[in-house]
């Protein structure tokens, strides 16, 4: 099971910020300590050094008698002695008569002054020892003080380690709070969110002002869900288009059928054979179209190749049968990366739908007329586009008023397909401007060469 720290984003993120603190305070409260305790001492031992240093200048004058009582210069540096080559106490300081020596620390010719810490019976002091002279037989003076409480006891540290965890555990309290209050937002989403269900994709998540990650999180989350909305509803008018449309096939062909049950003698088998099989190639048709907008941009037509336009255009106009003549513009070496049979079918869809609108002539061009993209225009001279009309014809069984008719309508799914043929291959599809009929343009990168 998990740490409790671990069970929220808060906790971690609390957990995170404690470490951190941690990881950052105890290693500074520790040179805290360091550095504070050096500080003291190397100030005590620069008391105890110049008091040491003074007696002994005095000494050296002459203005210090032996046997006689040392006078304090510095108050907090009390104990002061002289002491002998012998080991006896030549002088001393009222504080430090009665004690025995300060120290047996005795510095050499060389080192003269040594700076040191001595336990006395009573009480540990720290204390210079400066050598008077030269000579072997130079008396030695030690001047000291009562080591300070701070470094005598551990309240500094104490001190210190209760700051340091009084900041910690505050940058715990304040990261707690502080990632509460940013993650308000979350929580209010994540419940907006669990009131989602498909049946209803109309909820939208509280949108917190600014520009931080979370009013960026909330627009994008507001933003997919529209767009769940949107596909949700193409996809019930999808399937309400589809099934009318497959219906009106069945529907005639079960009239039919049932027509030839109860009138068998009135019935001509050879005109209902023939009308079932055109009901049937509709059908057939649409289910078709429908298979293949499934199958597009997924992985079952990954196998893309180096296209030609012109070679793709030249080969599909041998095998048709147009009723209008086809004038071509091709220009060679205008090749795209994509699936041969894809770019085949909108050429074929595009071709169909121009046949069907057509006057008297069709024409097909093929360019690189901007950098790095290919052209690919199908124009007719039938009747033209409607501007409001140039986006809703790609919608699927989306038929003009001019094309309502089974015969001449097609399936409603071929502009579609060419559609998100497109945008599988990183294109586009549309209408342009054209005087005199209608002009269908589709634009695919240009393969690397």
């Amino acid at each position: 099971m998990a740490p409790w720290w671990a069970r929220s984003l808060r906790g971690r993120f609390t957990f995170i910020a404690t470490a951190v603190a941690a990881l950052v305070l105890i290693p500074v409260g520790i040179a805290g300590v360091l550095v504070t305790r050096s500080v003291i001492t190397a100030g005590v031992f620069s008391e105890t050094r110049d008091t040491a240093e003074r007696i002994a200048y005095e000494m050296r004058g002459g203005a210090l008698p032996m046997g006689a009582a040392i006078p304090v210069p510095h108050p907090p540096v009390d104990l002061i002695q002289v002491v002998g080559p012998d080991g006896r106490i030549l002088g001393a300081s009222d504080a430090a008569r009665n004690l025995p020596p300060l120290s047996d620390v005795r510095p050499t010719a060389k080192n003269r002054v040594v700076s040191t810490t001595s336990c006395l019976p009573t009480e540990c002091v720290h204390l210079t020892a400066v050598r008077v002279s030269m000579f072997a037989d130079s008396p030695i003076v030690y001047a000291g003080r009562s080591t300070p409480e701070v470094l005598s006891s551990r309240t500094l540290e104490v001190i210190v380690f209760a700051e340091v965890a009084l900041l910690i555990g505050v940058t715990a309290w304040a990261t707690w709070l502080v990632t509460g209050r940013a993650l308000r937002p979350v929580a209010t989403m994540r419940a907006e969110l669990d009131a989602v269900h498909a049946g209803d994709l109309s909820h939208r998540v509280t949108q917190p002002p600014g520009d931080d990650e979370v009013a960026q999180l909330a627009r994008s989350v507001n933003g997919t869900l529209a767009r769940l909305e949107r596909s949700a509803e193409q996809q019930r008018q999808f399937a309400s288009d589809a099934s009318h449309e497959l219906r009106t096939p069945i529907a005639g062909l079960r009239a039919q059928l049932e027509s030839a049950q109860l009138y068998p003698d009135d019935t001509d088998m050879q005109a209902l054979v023939n009308s079932a099989l055109r009901d049937t190639d509709r059908l057939e048709a649409i289910i078709t179209d429908l298979l293949l907008l499934a199958r597009i941009g997924s992985r079952v037509d990954v196998a893309k190749e180096p296209v030609d336009l012109a070679d793709l255009v030249r080969m599909e106009l041998a095998v048709r049968s147009d009723k209008l003549p086809v004038r071509v513009e091709l220009a060679d070496g205008v090749v795209v990366e994509g699936v041969r049979l894809q770019l085949a079918r909108v050429l074929t869809n595009l071709l169909d739908n121009a046949q069907r609108h057509a006057e008297s002539t069709v024409r097909v061009t093929v360019s690189e007329q901007e950098p790095g993209m290919a052209v690919l225009a199908v124009e007719n001279d039938g009747m033209e586009i409607a501007e409001c009309d140039r986006e809703r014809i790609f919608e699927r069984f989306t038929r003009l008023d001019a094309a309502r008719s089974r015969d001449a309508g097609g399936t409603g799914l071929g502009l579609a397909i060419a559609r998100d043929v497109a945008m599988a291959h990183r294109g586009e599809i549309r209408v342009d401007d054209y005087r005199g009929g209608a002009r269908f343009v589709l634009r695919l990168p240009i393969a690397n060469r």
